[in-house]
């Protein structure tokens, strides 16, 4: 296999190549005074399987180079191009919330299947879409990072009372709680706008005993964090670590989460930034494995690995 990675993205590329015994063809992007951007594979991929790496956070900017790189690799005589996207942009907006609104979900997901012959993902927000098979006429796995979060908590908050953000991600929490054999209470959420939320405290006597651990799978501008760091210090709990897949950190968001009173801040590393702790690389290699596999045998749709939900929870 050729592992084709964007630039940021060369760490993780290493990592995966590493487990899977690919070569490493790190794709150039050279962005021309006109935002218009050259792509320049590393190597000549003819022949072999194919796998992008690349992570969504920022996917207006990179979705026009995606699909020169596939489509450039089909040119060379690449046999198969696949795409391992840590973070998949574009899940959250899967309804049509207002009159003549784009539903960008199934759009998207059409538009990587238009340059992809599989996808591989870590926990993607899946709120009406029960898995992403429903979304992607392609081949696509999903790999549930529950585990690691809980393995990273037992490990290192061994006294944790793990939060959850909302009702949507009882089950996500629960899952992470059993592993970690921690317990855990869900907040009460109420999205005003973009940036405003307010949240309510369950009344825990462990939530009083124990030191909270804040979980969220997306944050982007982290008014959850903020505001739930707020009333946790309302109610005399102690400072709370935050725990997140998907560090996007829009604008000033970390620094506001950090202000906000968080203890620390840890997220995975499918998307590139200081606060990574959790390595995913060796849960993504497994997939791409397995998948390739499958491809050279019967698929039937998307699954999840490690036997945990794929489902994922929209918290800002």
């Amino acid at each position: 296999m050729i592992l084709i990675p964007f630039p940021e993205m060369m760490p993780m590329a290493r990592e995966i190549a590493a487990i899977l015994g690919a070569e490493v063809q790190p794709v150039a992007l050279h962005r021309f005074p006109d935002a218009e951007t050259r792509v320049t594979l590393g190597g000549d991929p003819g022949g072999h399987d194919v796998a992008v790496l690349a992570t969504l956070r920022d996917p207006d900017r990179l979705a026009l180079p995606l699909r020169f790189t596939a489509a450039t690799a089909r040119e060379i005589g690449a046999r198969r191009v696949g795409l391992i996207a840590p973070y998949l942009a574009y899940m959250r907006q899967d309804a049509r919330f207002h009159e003549c609104e784009a539903v960008s979900a199934p759009i998207f997901a059409r538009f990587l299947a238009e340059s992809f012959d599989w996808i591989v993902t870590a926990d993607p927000h899946l709120h009406r879409n029960p898995t992403l098979d429903t979304l992607f006429p392609i081949p696509a796995q999903t790999v549930a990072t529950a585990p690691l979060l809980a393995s990273w908590i037992a490990a290192n908050v061994p006294d944790a009372v793990i939060l959850g953000p909302d009702s949507e991600s009882q089950q996500w929490v629960a899952e992470v709680a059993r592993h970690a054999a921690r317990p855990y209470a869900v907040l009460r959420k109420i999205r005003t706008g973009d940036r405003q939320v307010e949240i309510g405290i369950p009344d825990s006597p462990a939530l009083r005993s124990g030191t909270p651990v804040i979980l969220d799978d997306i944050t982007s501008s982290g008014r959850t964090l903020v505001r739930t760091l707020e009333r946790l210090k309302e109610v005399g709990a102690r400072s709370a670590t935050c725990v997140v897949i998907h560090a996007v950190f829009s604008g000033a968001a970390e620094a506001d989460i950090g202000r906000a009173g968080a203890a620390r801040i840890v997220t995975t590393d499918s998307i590139p930034h200081p606060t990574n702790a959790i390595g995913i690389a060796a849960l993504l290699a497994g997939a791409v494995a397995d998948l390739s596999r499958a491809l050279d045998g019967p698929v039937t749709g998307s699954t999840t690995l490690d036997g945990n939900s794929s489902k994922g929870h929209r918290n800002d």
